[in-house]
């Protein structure tokens, strides 16, 4: 009896996770030139760390399109935000942000194409508490509803120790995460050159431990990371030469050296680019950016 492919790279990719005790992992892959998929505790909510940044990106080009923003328009920087518990206000460590050049612009006004390239590329907190005080998380959310992600939730800033405390956090699955990845690369509902520049700005992800970590040098991968305490991610689209790419989602908890957590992503990037590159002879080319 010959083993379906999904079938042979599910077995590969839980015995790699299986290597880590008490790890929990949610994996998404759809091949948009296949029709593959693969599925592992897709369902399951996690903390969305960094991740939930795409929506608002998304968000924000929505709010473009609709004439509610400018991408050149100057945003005044702060660094004081509002606790959605009590709306009493809290401020970001830059030693807790992964960037920390824009605490030097505060009191400047700074373009929303800026900041949001920031947000992505290098997952500036500051930039991301900023814009997302512009379009609103519910809005977010909203729109990643219009999407078909049923599950994920966008509620509030980085660094609301308040709401934290009560649970109030960005949650997502790795099945929402993959559904707005394949909406972007397949330009659903989005206009096009939003969609070319979204993609331009996850190319352009500075943060390439995991899933590009896991592909031959020179693979395009459109992602976007997250980490917190015990919890690691990525999400992207990657670009295998002379054919349609595929989405890619896993999300990783209950490791805390991130390092560690970062290898096992890493790791199952690999058997997955494996097993695509293995299925046979290359088809027709999509319409990578």
């Amino acid at each position: 009896m010959v083993m379906q492919p999904t079938t042979a790279l599910r077995e590969k990719v839980e015995a790699r996770i299986a290597q880590h005790r008490g790890a929990e992992a949610a994996v998404a892959y759809i091949d948009l030139n296949s029709g593959d998929t693969l599925f592992i505790n897709a369902d399951s909510s996690y903390h969305a760390a960094s991740t939930m940044k795409v929506p608002v990106m998304i968000e924000l080009f929505t709010s473009a399109q609709a004439g509610r923003l400018g991408m050149n328009q100057g945003i005044m920087l702060v660094n004081q935000f509002a606790s959605i518990v009590d709306g009493s206000p809290y401020s970001l460590d830059p030693a807790s942000d992964s960037d920390t050049t824009l605490y030097r612009r505060i009191g400047q006004r700074i373009p929303v194409d800026t900041l949001l390239r920031l947000m992505i590329t290098r997952s500036s907190n500051l930039a991301t508490n900023t814009l997302i005080a512009l379009v609103g998380a519910d809005h977010v959310t909203r729109a990643m509803r219009g999407l078909g992600a049923s599950r994920i939730e966008v509620l509030r800033g980085v660094e609301d120790g308040k709401a934290f405390d009560r649970g109030l956090n960005n949650t997502t699955t790795a099945r929402d995460l993959a559904v707005i990845l394949r909406a972007i690369e397949e330009g659903r509902g989005i206009a096009p050159a939003h969609r070319l520049q979204m993609l331009e700005i996850l190319l352009a992800q500075e943060l390439n431990d995991k899933i590009p970590a896991g592909v031959p040098r020179g693979v395009r991968v459109a992602h976007k990371t997250g980490e917190i305490t015990a919890h690691s991610h990525d999400a992207g689209i990657v670009y295998p030469a002379d054919r349609k790419p595929y989405v890619l989602v896993v999300l990783i908890r209950g490791i805390r050296d991130a390092a560690v957590a970062d290898k096992l992503i890493a790791d199952i990037s690999a058997i997955v680019y494996a097993n695509v590159t293995a299925a046979g002879a290359p088809r027709p080319a999509g319409n990578a950016p």
